[in-house]
């Protein structure tokens, strides 16, 4: 029996570009090379018939180790909380106030970027604080 070493996470969204692009900032990943041809995505998005335009757009880490993250065009909105969630590991290896004011820093950020910070969880002694926010489409994450 083979043991699967890679995985993707997919997205339903309604905006697979611009999502890509936000998480990209976040993760620190990178858009594919811009087709041969083209000097931007978005040209080559407008060369497309309009049914194909922004059906799928994906990002990959740079160094290889993440997995590849995958934006679909879905045709509904998102109605309630995500059954799944990304942790976006920006604490690792701190604890208390060093760990919550790195978590702040990297939630301003985000802010900036379009993502919503929902709320803050401090840590109680036994979790570590985290961080609950959501995407410029509303999909929740935490910083943790």
């Amino acid at each position: 029996m083979s043991t699967i070493r890679q995985i993707q996470i997919t997205f339903d969204c309604a905006e697979p570009t611009r999502l890509a692009a936000f998480w990209c900032e976040v993760l620190g990943y990178v858009l594919p090379p811009v087709p041969e041809g083209f000097a931007t995505w978005e040209e080559h998005q407008h060369s497309l018939p309009p049914e194909e335009r922004e059906v799928y757009f994906a990002c990959s880490d740079p160094s290889g180790a993440g997995p590849r993250v995958l934006f679909q065009r879905v045709p509904e909105g998102k109605t309630v909380k995500n059954r799944l969630h990304v942790d976006v590991r920006a604490g690792i290896g701190l604890v208390g106030d060093e760990r919550l004011a790195t978590l702040e820093a990297e939630c301003a950020r985000l802010v900036a970027l379009g993502a919503v910070h929902l709320y803050t969880m401090r840590a109680d002694g036994e979790n570590e604080s985290c961080i609950v926010m959501q995407d410029i489409e509303g999909n929740e994450f935490c910083l943790d």
